[in-house]
């Protein structure tokens, strides 16, 4: 390869692997298409007042039971957490710290979906916090998962062997014998997994030995996780009105039915899939907008408040952290010797990698955005404007209108956050201080300002956690962002030229008496437009410079540069954000592999760590690490990697995903071949 060229990163076996991973979104996309074309079929005739009646008809009593379930609902949840701990030898870290990392990762991955996704990025964020080790962590996620499992399937089994007529779409058309023998083989599975502590106390997985459950834990996470969803059923069934005529268990088979869809669908909170199957299964009961009431205060007790209040804990937790990590850093100042010298900021723990914090504001400006959209259901007619008449009368007319396109442009700033990109974070607070004035100002009732404003707060103090350039401020001006820039015009045009602005944009499109080509001008506007601002704000490429003589020197010049060089075989570089920090980097199968921890700034290596990832996940590699120390093991953590010691007398360590650590002691025997390798036979 030139030495002067940069190397070509592109690995053509995982192009297959990056296709294959688009099809879960896909059919989950596919799922939700689908399911709000059932929800339009089943609500196409009803008007938004209905729904409005629907939902305030329902006594104050229900919502205190409603709310009483939702308390319950996320205390049993607790103990998912709070057996796993037990589980991995942890059982001595209180019960406050299981119940909140519960909390705050099962609102997340409800919110988000994605749940084996998002739920473990909360839980390596806190326990890491508390002292657990990732392996136990990783214990810890597989326990949990294995719980939630054990209750569906038992409660499912239960559904299919008694009531298997109430399954939506499937109770009729499939003889109830099948479905009981289907039932059957789910609680066979569940008393094998119960039964198998009896004869596998261990497993080994390569160089660890996994302890499994005993009888007791096992039965303790059925019972667990059984009641944990039928707690969670009882929110919505407690809003049915008395003369539904659905007891708890045919509803609860309608319950489980509807959320395993949403969640094999993964779309966040199952939107539209959940609410679908919901109007289907209850519709011979009662009538749509009363079903369209109950599923709006459900997802509000318990989606979108759990949210907002997890969003606050945590941002209490991370204020507590900053606060410990600048104590720490005068600590360290005030210290002399030697101890003082060769600590590294890094080893303080730091806020800036708060993967909780930006899935939190991706969540919460979506739900803003989808807020805002819906707008006109919750408050049809704002209330006395607080502007003069002239301008209140303005406001009123096309208020509606800008704010639910406001709300699509929320949306698209959710991509670009959940993306750590800057401009996104900016857009996103921009446009948030901007709704919230303009629905005070409206006189929209005060839940909505207040929201809007509290999101603002969520996502404001955490500017670090978005480092990365979006694609339109930090590439060459190419012809397909001219043109994309050119099309987002169009859009912004055609949408602001509207005759008629006293309705939503969606109102336009579904139920306006507009004529066609105007009504799907609207509808491919808004479309068209949330797809280029996704583009834009979408991440730019990571650079690779080459590696050559002078690269090599730049990086020698650089402190902590690793001195020894010689089992190295470097094919290109990556700076951190600022340009003061360097990894050195080469491809190794299906890796990407740092060579040693960054050189240079210390603030910036971190930078890098997160670069040299971004770079990996680009080109569909993995990332790793070779030859790392003590200071940055934490941010290592962050990112996925699990260390694997090298076990010679070098004392090296390096970094791979959990899942490829047995690739760790095949590298590592590579590593050392090379080095003597070049010790032997020294280049030029």
């Amino acid at each position: 390869m030139d030495r002067n060229t940069p190397p070509d990163l592109h690995c053509e076996a995982g192009g297959v692997r990056r296709w294959l991973r688009h099809l879960p979104a896909l059919l989950g996309l596919v799922l939700m298409v689908a399911a709000i074309g059932v929800v339009w079929h089943e609500v196409r005739h009803l008007h938004m007042s209905d729904i409005r009646q629907a939902m305030a008809g329902i006594p104050t009593w229900q919502m205190i039971l409603a709310a009483a379930c939702t308390l319950l609902s996320y205390f049993v949840l607790s103990f998912y957490d709070r057996l796993a701990l037990i589980q991995v030898g942890y059982g001595h870290l209180p019960f406050r710290r299981a119940a909140f990392a519960a909390f705050c990762s099962y609102v997340l991955s409800h919110n988000l979906g994605f749940s084996a996704v998002s739920g473990a990025a909360v839980r390596y964020r806190l326990y890491r916090n508390w002292g657990v080790d990732s392996f136990a962590i990783t214990q810890i996620i597989a326990f949990c998962s294995a719980t939630y499992l054990l209750g569906a399937a038992a409660l499912i089994g239960a559904v299919l062997i008694w009531e298997p007529s109430m399954l939506p779409g499937i109770g009729g058309r499939l003889p109830s014998g099948l479905l009981a023998v289907i039932g059957g083989g789910l609680w066979v599975m569940v008393g094998l997994y119960i039964g198998l502590a009896f004869r596998l106390p261990s497993v080994c997985v390569r160089q660890w030995r996994v302890n499994l459950p005993s009888p007791r834990m096992a039965l303790l996470q059925t019972l667990v996780a059984t009641a944990e969803v039928a707690a969670t059923a009882s929110i919505a069934y407690v809003l049915l009105p008395a003369d539904a005529g659905v007891d708890f268990g045919s509803f609860l088979a309608i319950y489980i039915a509807a959320y395993t869809a949403g969640l094999v669908a993964s779309v966040p909170g199952g939107l539209g899939v959940f609410d679908g199957v919901m109007l289907l299964a209850l519709g011979p009961y009662m009538a749509a907008p009363r079903i369209l009431g109950v599923i709006l205060i459900f997802r509000l007790f318990y989606y979108i408040i759990p949210l907002f209040v997890a969003g606050l804990m945590f941002a209490g937790h991370e204020l507590f952290l900053r606060g410990d990590a600048a104590l720490a850093r005068k600590n360290n100042a005030d210290l002399s010797g030697s101890a003082a010298v060769t600590r590294r900021p890094s080893q303080v723990v730091r806020e800036s990698e708060a993967t909780f914090s930006v899935a939190v504001a991706t969540g919460t400006v979506s739900l803003c955005g989808v807020l805002l959209i819906g707008l006109v259901l919750f408050d049809h007619a704002p209330g006395q404007s607080m502007l003069p008449d002239s301008l209140a009368g303005v406001l009123h007319l096309g208020g509606t209108y800008l704010l639910s396109l406001l709300g699509v442009a929320l949306i698209s700033m959710a991509i670009g956050l959940s993306q750590r990109v800057t401009l996104a974070w900016r857009g996103a607070l921009a446009l948030l201080l901007l709704a919230t004035v303009l629905t005070f100002l409206r006189g929209n009732m005060v839940f909505v300002p207040v929201v809007l404003g509290l999101s603002t707060l969520f996502i404001a103090p955490y500017r670090a956690c978005y480092y990365r350039h979006a694609r339109l401020l930090s590439e060459p001006l190419s012809t397909s962002t001219l043109l994309s820039l050119l099309l987002l015009l169009g859009c912004v045009v055609a949408l602001a030229t509207r005759d008629d602005l006293s309705a939503s944009w969606w109102q336009m499109v579904f139920a306006s008496s507009m004529r066609g080509s105007a009504r799907w001008t609207v509808a491919l506007a808004v479309l068209l437009a949330l797809v280029i601002v996704g583009r834009l704000l979408w991440p730019a490429r990571v650079a690779v410079s080459p590696w050559g003589d002078d690269a090599l020197q730049r990086y020698h010049a650089l402190p902590h540069a690793l001195a020894d060089m010689t089992a190295f075989q470097p094919e290109g570089y990556v700076m951190g954000e600022a340009g003061e920090a360097m990894i050195p980097l080469r491809v190794l199968g299906g890796f990407l592999v740092g060579l040693g921890d960054p050189a240079g700034d210390e603030v910036d290596s971190i930078s890098a760590i997160w670069r040299l990832r971004d770079l990996a996940l680009q080109q569909g590699l993995k990332p790793a690490f070779w030859c790392v120390g003590e200071p940055f093991l934490r941010i290592y953590d962050d990112i996925g990697l699990s260390i694997w010691p090298v076990g010679d007398e070098s004392g090296l360590s390096f970094c791979y995903p959990p899942a490829d650590i047995g690739v760790a002691s095949q590298h590592a025997r590579l590593y050392r071949e090379q080095g003597k390798a070049e010790r032997a036979h020294p280049s030029s």
